[in-house]
């Protein structure tokens, strides 16, 4: 493993343990200003749906995005990217369900709706997705107004009809009605990769940075998040369950069009590669300072859960 591999590495792993504590120190049994009270048992789905593991691959690149612009950032960078993983949590919830993708098994545990019941999962997700607005908006955010406001206005978009919820739904239509080439990226963009691109364009914006370099980091977040689904669906069809610590095969048994499924495995591998050079050439500007993003390009085209 090469020096900037390992660099990533701890970076990826550091910034996953400084996550984890951030949201139980959010998702603590106390009420907060106006709230009346957390109901127990809600707020134990909530915890149980989100302090389960994972990359915290979306939190880090928000705080890898903002350490672009310095290291002043990251307080306010690590709430945004808490609020971010429970926004993506919500979604993992939701999507388990059996009126969605039926999953019994995440991250190698009982989904919430198992561990729990389907009505109480509705509600965790639900609670997830609330709470993130109120952390981004919180006091405790130490941001501008403006700028919270434009990351809320970001984050809604990336979540909502026109992100990632609206790409579900095609996700869904999908398995009626196959899409082609151009439905599939389209549905990609907007379920996957939304998130991922809110991840990288809001350090930018947390961070006051210039409309031109918003933009990079976004075309950044476009790039990485299409490698991303790419890697996905190759290894919905060659790793195990075990290995990825949720079902696999499931695409192809439903049905669900995939660029690798219209495209081919070998084509698949060859686009993943040109997708890290573009993300490397989006981040030449930046010069040193991008490497560890460069380096998350390729892990994300090559990783193997």
């Amino acid at each position: 493993m090469s020096d900037m591999a390992l660099l990533f590495q701890e970076r990826l792993g550091e910034a996953a343990r400084s996550v984890e504590a951030t949201l139980r120190d959010l998702l603590s049994a106390d009420a907060a200003g106006d709230e009346i009270a957390r109901p127990e048992h809600l707020l134990a789905a909530m915890r149980y749906g989100v302090l389960n593991g994972g990359k915290r691959l979306r939190p880090f690149l928000v705080l890898e995005s903002a350490a672009l612009f310095g290291d002043g950032h990251r307080p306010a960078a690590l709430r945004v990217g808490a609020a971010l993983e429970c926004v993506h949590c919500y979604s993992l919830v939701h999507d388990d369900l059996p009126a969605m993708d039926d999953d019994d098994l995440r991250r190698g545990q009982p989904t919430v709706h198992v561990a729990f019941d389907e009505a109480t999962a509705i509600l965790a997700g639900d609670g997830l997705l609330t709470f993130a607005f109120d952390v981004v908006a919180a006091p405790e955010t130490a941001l501008a107004d403006r700028t919270k406001v434009a990351l809320v206005l970001a984050l809604a978009r990336a979540a909502g009809l026109g992100g990632m919820a609206g790409g579900q739904a095609l996700d869904l239509a999908a398995e009626r009605v196959a899409p082609g080439e151009a439905g599939v990226v389209r549905l990609q963009a907007m379920k996957t990769g939304a998130l991922i691109r809110f991840a990288c364009e809001a350090g930018a914006i947390l961070a006051e940075a210039s409309a031109a370099e918003r933009l990079v980091l976004r075309r950044y977040g476009e790039t990485i998040g299409l490698a991303f689904q790419l890697a996905d669906d190759l290894l919905d069809l060659t790793a195990d369950a075990a290995t990825m610590g949720k079902a696999t095969g499931k695409d192809a048994g439903r049905g669900k069009a995939t660029l690798v499924a219209l495209k081919g495995a070998a084509w698949a591998e060859q686009r993943l590669r040109a997708l890290v050079g573009e993300a490397e050439a989006l981040l030449a500007p930046f010069g040193p300072r991008g490497a560890v993003l460069a380096e998350a390009a390729r892990f994300i085209a090559n990783r193997r859960n």
